[in-house]
Parts: C-alpha cells; structure tokens; sequence
C-alpha cells in the first residue's frame, strides 16, 4: 500500500472542520493532497499539533503550531508520537510505502525510527525550495 504523508500548514481555514478541509488556504497543501489523493492509495496529514491525522477525521479547531522553529527535543518527541501511530494504524507494514509531502521539519527525526521497519520511504520534493516545490507538483498533477 502506498500512503501520502501531508504536513500541515500555516495558513488554515478560521472554524473547525474536518482535517482535510482545514488547510486549504495554502497552495502547498492543496497541491500536495491533490497529488496525494490521485496518486497514492490512503494519505494522512502530518500535523504539528495533532501529530498523525486520518483527513476525513472529526473536525479540529484551527491552531497555530508549527515544528519550523520547533527545538530538537519537540522534534524528536513529536516524531516518536506519530511513529507509534504510524505503528498503530498499521502503516509501517511490511511492503508499505511512505511517501512525505512536507518539509525536512516534519520527518528528519522520524524517518530514523522508521528505518527499522519494512517499509519504503521516498521524498520527492526533498531539497527543493517552496518555488520549485510548488513546480513539481503542477508538473505532476
């Protein structure tokens, strides 16, 4: 199973709303969900706040958190919570693939522990600026 892992954003919408709706101010997560949804079999939002969210989940209250300016210790606790999710859900099965649609911010201190389990990772945008990511999502969709 392929699974698309989308970070949250900083632009949201102002009510509470279901996980996937909740983004959408931002051209980043619209593209990414956009891909994901077209190109992967499940997708789940990788949420600064929530750690791992099921998009169409109950709805949340807009927040401001973010993991960019987050110390490394947040970081590495943030991760360790949505590996165990990951876990839970059953994600980090043998065969699996994860592919991050998110900053190094939301999945350098993961991917460590995930490289135990057997899974595949992948990281298409990695390396590329906010301009050039936005590109390859319009080149791909």
């Amino acid at each position: 199973m392929e699974i698309g892992l989308v970070s949250c954003t900083k632009s949201k919408r102002e009510e509470a709303v279901e996980p996937a709706e909740l983004y959408v101010p931002s051209a980043f997560y619209r593209k990414a969900r956009e891909f994901a949804e077209a190109n992967h079999d499940t997708w789940y939002i990788l949420s600064a706040k929530h750690h791992l969210l099921d998009p169409h989940g109950p709805p949340i209250e807009p927040y401001n958190d973010t993991l960019t300016n987050a110390s490394l210790s947040r970081k590495r606790e943030w991760a360790d919570t949505v590996y165990e999710e990951l876990d839970a859900e059953g994600l980090l099965a043998e065969g699996n693939r994860l592919v991050f649609h998110a900053g190094r911010n939301y999945y350098a201190e993961l991917l460590p522990l995930i490289e135990e389990a057997p899974v595949h990772i992948e990281t298409p945008t990695d390396g590329l600026l906010f301009g050039e990511t936005l590109a390859w999502y319009n080149e791909h969709l």
